[in-house]
């Protein structure tokens, strides 16, 4: 019985996955722009890539618009929300996301149902629910993660970048011309993010709404604080090479009191493993023989 509920939980989920790797991917419109975007930047990179077969072309097409007919407006927007936040990685398009939230939706009640009806015990039947309920879920809760990550990672590595970008404007550039070093020079998220704000502002955007939209984009608290005193500086007319040395420090000090709350977090999490996986050990290995000799001693 164990063996057929998990044969038909490995169907649902390489069913998800079958349907996301074959029959979702980029439309043709959105390739055909990306072709372009990298014909000016790389050498043969159109050609090298080439374009999707137009037997590809043509499933992608069917299942964009099958997609965009069960899903409403709400929920793409929420995905496409989520997709922004995780850094839109090159191997989940909204498409893609799309499709396999659509396939885990149909597989999700069957397998539910598949195990409520052969589970002899209403616990396995109340797990395989659970698991049906995961497995509809899993499209926002790997994209959750991937964003999180990105977050981290971004306040890593921003007391760094201010540092730079400090030292850039007291060097004699402009706030623009600093960022673009530091974003050229720096090969993490935050310098991606950089490129990505410098590549709205020449397109058209102004500079508060380009560092709106990365506020937006990142979710990152203290990159937010950030913005807000550079926005704040320039309308004001203030220096931004005292703001940037501000922030730097603060941003500096932040990373240390995190450091050290996450230090003082150890001893509570060593707790739970050193009560239940050494301390049992250690009881047995040092009272084990005196329990074994008080035995002995009153079973003569």
């Amino acid at each position: 019985m164990l063996t057929t509920l998990m044969a038909g939980a490995v169907l649902a989920a390489a069913t998800g996955y079958l349907v996301f790797a074959v029959f979702a991917g980029p439309s043709p419109a959105k390739v055909r722009a990306l072709e372009n975007l990298r014909r000016g930047s790389r050498p043969g990179a159109a050609q090298a890539g080439g374009g999707p077969p137009a037997t590809s072309s043509g499933k992608s097409r069917k299942a964009s618009s099958l997609s965009s007919a069960l899903v409403t407006k709400g929920s793409r927007a929420r995905l496409d929300r989520m997709l922004a936040r995780a850094g839109r990685p090159a191997d989940w398009p909204l498409e893609r996301v799309i499709t396999v939230k659509v396939a885990l939706t149909v597989a999700s009640p069957l397998l539910a149902v598949m195990f409520i009806l052969k589970a002899s015990q209403p616990l396995i039947a109340v797990l395989g629910v659970l698991f049906a309920v995961i497995l509809y879920f899993v499209p926002e809760l790997r994209l959750y993660s991937i964003g999180m990550e990105r977050r981290e990672r971004i306040t890593l590595e921003l007391a760094d970048t201010l540092d730079q970008m400090s030292i850039a404007v007291q060097a004699g550039l402009g706030f623009d011309a600093a960022m673009v070093r530091v974003a050229k020079n720096g090969t993490g998220v935050l310098a991606a993010e950089l490129i990505r704000t410098l590549q709205d502002i020449q397109v058209g955007q102004t500079r508060r709404q380009a560092y709106e939209d990365l506020v937006e984009r990142t979710q990152v608290p203290d990159l937010k604080q950030f913005i807000r005193s550079i926005i704040q500086a320039e309308a004001y007319g203030l220096a931004l090479s005292s703001v940037l040395n501000t922030q730097a420090a603060e941003m500096r000090m932040k990373r240390r009191q995190r450091a050290e709350a996450r230090a003082m977090q150890i001893p509570v999490k060593v707790i739970f493993p050193l009560m239940l996986c050494i301390l049992p050990v250690l009881f047995m290995v040092v009272m084990g023989p005196g329990v074994i000799g008080i035995i002995a001693a009153f079973s003569k």
